[in-house]
């Protein structure tokens, strides 16, 4: 599916418009200390370097690592690309979350399943890359956190572009 369908879901791009607020983008991934950390970290630096005021958070479906930071590997990776990971604190997903966030979006298609059972008939959660997914870096190596920091700045481009209009 091409971003341009993704990203025109009846309502998903322009709800924030009808809250006269913010956009905000929910991130959502297994532990919430790899890639939706990593995401988060990469939309609110390019989100604010496009001079877009966006409210962006991170969360897993999960409840693994509530509390900890980013894996350790996340945060040098993201590092390494200008992305700070250091301040985050691991945190799981909340049905209220839905009412919080305009887009709830997905790392992969398992987490879009779980945020899908919990979801209001009103909640239309996506996942992040459109048809594709950001796939878990946690048992790979170092290709596999490089992969997630350019597929977060491609996703984020994306946005960035829809919003603009």
């Amino acid at each position: 599916m091409p971003w341009s369908a993704v990203l025109g879901v009846a309502g998903a791009a322009t709800k924030f418009m009808k809250n006269h607020r913010n956009p905000s983008f929910l991130y959502v991934c297994l532990g919430n200390i790899c890639r939706s950390p990593t995401v988060e970290a990469v939309a609110r630096t390019e989100f604010a370097r496009a001079g877009l005021s966006v409210e962006v958070a991170s969360a897993g479906t999960a409840g693994y690592h509530v509390g900890h930071g980013a894996d350790p590997r996340s945060v040098r990776f993201a590092a390494a690309h200008g992305y700070d990971l250091s301040g985050h604190r691991a945190r799981q997903f909340r049905r209220e979350d839905f009412a919080a966030f305009d887009h709830v979006l997905a790392m992969d298609r398992e987490n879009l399943r779980e945020l899908r059972s919990l979801a209001p008939a009103d909640a239309v959660p996506m996942l992040f890359l459109g048809d594709a997914e950001v796939p878990d870096p946690y048992d790979g190596g170092d290709e596999d956190f490089e992969q997630v920091i350019a597929l977060a700045r491609s996703g984020v481009a994306a946005w960035i572009a829809r919003l603009r209009g």
